[in-house]
Order: structure tokens, then sequence, then C-alpha cells
């Protein structure tokens, strides 16, 4: 899963950009409205956290212009204002959740994942494969019932290759959908985690390689 998280809170987008990447997503931070609607139009980002007053340019120009442009990213707004009328007014902007500062870094994740969820075609909540068994929401993966201990990278990796169903992922967007933009584009990461991933797996193999075209399991 790919995330923006845009905060002009240096300290906050970051505590939040590290608690996201420790559960396997990529995460990418802006700290103004401008470069944050900059990075959103340029990347495909599956959610944007969007905090509300934002210095350049205000979080609400920001989500109008989203809407505008037809960006396809969920964007949950973050605000310290908590009225009934803020969130009806956010809400009303064309986002997607509102969440109140101070927050739950729980419910926030929960919030992130369940946004998510929302713009895929109907994932059911455990993703399988055979006997392989994936829970996003726990952050657990078993093989025949046997607990599997993954980095972040690894469960980012097998998560996306099973939500696509059999579909081939090329290794570029896994690239795209598991790092963030700091990868290097030319980077053997991808090669490794599947290598990773494959052996803690065990046999029989679930993930195979589709030449010049990526992998899938």
């Amino acid at each position: 899963m790919r995330v923006l998280v845009v905060e002009d809170d240096a300290e906050l987008a970051e505590a939040i950009g590290v608690g996201l990447r420790r559960e396997s997503m990529a995460v990418d931070v802006a700290f103004d409205g401008v470069s944050g609607l900059d990075r959103a139009t340029l990347t495909g980002y599956d959610v944007i956290i969007l905090d509300r007053d934002l210095p350049g340019l205000h979080g609400d120009q920001v989500c109008a212009r989203l809407v505008d442009d037809g960006c396809r990213a969920r964007v949950l707004m973050l605000s310290a204002a908590d009225t009934v009328e803020d969130r009806v007014d956010g809400l009303g902007l064309g986002a997607d959740d509102y969440l109140p500062k101070p927050f739950a870094f729980d419910e926030l994740v929960a919030r992130v994942r369940a946004l998510f969820r929302r713009a895929q075609p109907a994932l059911p909540p455990v993703l399988a494969a055979g006997d392989l068994r994936l829970d996003p929401a726990r952050r657990r993966v078993t093989r025949g019932g046997r607990p599997v201990e993954l980095g972040p990278k690894e469960f980012g990796v097998l998560e996306l290759l099973l939500a696509a169903r059999g579909r081939v992922v090329a290794a570029e967007e896994l690239l795209e959908r598991v790092w963030d933009e700091n990868a290097d584009p030319f980077t053997t990461a991808v090669k490794v985690t599947i290598s990773r991933l494959r052996r803690k797996l065990g046999e029989p193999a679930v993930i195979e390689t589709v030449a010049h075209t990526g992998y899938r399991v």
C-alpha cells in the first residue's frame, strides 16, 4: 500500500511515517499543501492522510483540487477541530474519512486499512491461496497453520501479490507500492525480497516468476 502523509508538524508527520512503515506500508511525506498536491498529482497513492490546516495551500483546497482532478486515492483528513460542522465540512469537500487530533495510532492504521479496502474490488479481510493465509489487520501470516515471521517489505510484497488474485504483478509495481519515492529504480530489492519470501514460505512454492513480466501467486 502506498500512502502520502501531508502534515506541517514535521515531528508528527515523521512519527506517522515511521509507524506506517512498520505496518508494511510505503510512505512519502510532504509538509505543506503545495508540495502535497504536487506529489499526489504525480504518484498513484492508495491513501492520502491530509492535515486540514496546512501552510501554502489549505488542506480544504488540496482536497477539493484532488477531487476535481479525479484523484483515485482515498483521503483521510486530520484536524484539531472536532465539531460536527468541521467533520461535515471536511467530508463535504470530498474527503473519505475524518479523524480529529489527537488520535490513537492504532485507530489511524485501522482507518487507513479500511480506506484501502474500500478502494479495492471487494477484497476479503483475510487473503488466502491454498494453505497460505495473510491477515492484514493482525499482520499475521500462516502456511498450513504454521506462523510465518515476515519483515515489513516481505509482508507488503506478499499482501500485494495475494490481493492481485493471480494477476501478474510487475517488479516496477511492487517497487512503487511497497517501497517509497526514495527507492532506486535499478535496485535488486524486489528480487532479493521475493527470494527471502520463497525461502520463508517453504515448499511447495507459491510465488511464480513470469519471465520478463513479473510475479504472481
